[in-house]
């Protein structure tokens, strides 16, 4: 990595401007860099299956692009728990659909809706790094709703005008329209709630697609919580004004806030594992 003094968990400690504030890591040699993504997206699925219960059996995915074939994105096997998930079981898939045979993993079953929704993104939007998607508890509950979030939490303003609602569901995502559909709703915003289906956060690194992807599901849960509230004192939440959220979007919903906050979970993750990430040149 040619980024400065730091650790394994990717967090790197110099800017001009302040020589303590954390920047994402970068890369000289190519295959450390895809390595490390490998590695990363490996424990981005632990995070989802052990910290947090995102697994609805073999329902949702999380999508990293590859560094050196960006026409092609990493994801996991189906039918493996996201708590088993290391870098050696990933694939690397081209948008097509083609399972790489010399990259990928042992286990060679692709998950078709997958391949259908990450496809569209990752070839819809070049500045995606990342996407993932799954059947949370919240998320597929709010969904149901067929509302977007309202601004009504400091970390509700992160999705401010920067999430949509995919109002249409046509049973399990299995043709290629409806993954397009799908990308050209999200557009160019960093999160969709899928109505009746689940969530889904594409972003630029991996980090921040897991962090936002964490606090879109809480920000599901408050909103049904307060509008619970309200309804029983006949009330309606009270939404923070356009410019307080836009503002406050401006500090909490960029890409390196997202960094930020979502590295401490890795920093967990290793901590519990006791494991991270060390470079060899026998990484493919």
């Amino acid at each position: 990595m040619t980024a400065p003094s730091g650790d394994a968990s990717g967090i790197h400690t110099k800017t001009l401007k302040d020589p303590n504030k954390p920047v994402p890591p970068t890369f000289s040699d190519i295959l450390e860099h895809r390595a490390f993504l490998k590695f990363r997206l490996a424990q981005a699925y632990r995070i989802f299956g052990e910290l947090y219960g995102y697994d609805e059996g073999v329902a949702g995915h999380i999508t990293v692009r590859d560094p050196i074939r960006p026409d092609c994105y990493w994801v996991n096997p189906l039918g493996v728990h996201f708590k088993l998930i290391q870098p050696e079981l990933l694939l690397l898939v081209d948008h097509e659909g083609n399972i790489q045979e010399k990259e990928s993993g042992p286990y060679r079953l692709l998950n078709r809706s997958a391949y259908l929704i990450h496809s569209a993104i990752h070839e819809a939007r070049p500045d995606v790094i990342c996407a993932a998607h799954s059947h949370t508890t919240y998320a597929k509950a709010f969904g149901s709703l067929g509302v977007p979030l309202d601004p009504i939490t400091q970390d509700s303003c992160a999705f401010y005008e920067d999430h949509v609602l995919f109002s249409e569901f046509h049973g399990i995502v299995d043709d290629r329209e409806e993954g397009l559909a799908i990308a050209a709703a999200l557009g160019s915003k960093k999160a969709a709630i899928l109505q009746n289906h689940g969530a889904l956060v594409a972003a630029k690194s991996i980090e921040s697609t897991i962090f936002f992807f964490i606090s879109l599901e809480k920000c599901c849960k408050v909103q049904m919580i307060a509008d619970q509230a309200a309804a029983a004192r006949g009330l309606t939440p009270r939404l923070i004004d356009h410019a307080s959220a836009v503002k406050t979007w401006q500090l909490l919903g960029s890409e390196l806030d997202g960094w930020f906050n979502g590295v401490p979970e890795f920093q967990l993750l290793e901590h519990e594992e006791g494991k991270k990430f060390e470079y060899t040149p026998a990484h493919k």
